[in-house]
């Protein structure tokens, strides 16, 4: 075929990295722009959705941690974004209840 190779070099590999990062990305904001749509306009808890980006953030965060790439400024970022999204959920538990 024209224009497909079977051999594949450093900066294919690091174009498809990168595409399925922008993929992931997109993928995950999306489902939680409609995890926020569907809870403030539709009142509906969407958890199925939430577990899907958070289930995608573990296997990520595991995979690393079995292939030791993990640091310590990446461990630092998780654990703040961990503490953040904790104390969001907990203010927007309050005032949906309160």
């Amino acid at each position: 075929m024209i224009g497909i190779s079977t051999r594949r070099d450093e900066r294919e590999a690091s174009m498809d990295q990168t595409a399925d990062r922008l993929a992931y990305l997109a993928l995950s904001y999306g489902l939680l722009g409609l995890v926020i749509y569907r809870s403030f306009v539709d009142h509906v808890a969407s958890w199925d959705l939430m577990a899907l980006v958070i289930g995608a953030g573990l296997v990520g965060a595991a995979y690393r941690l079995r292939k030791g790439v993990v640091t310590s400024g990446w461990l630092h970022v998780a654990a703040i974004t961990a503490l953040v999204a904790l104390t969001v959920a907990v203010l927007l538990a309050m005032v949906v209840r309160g």
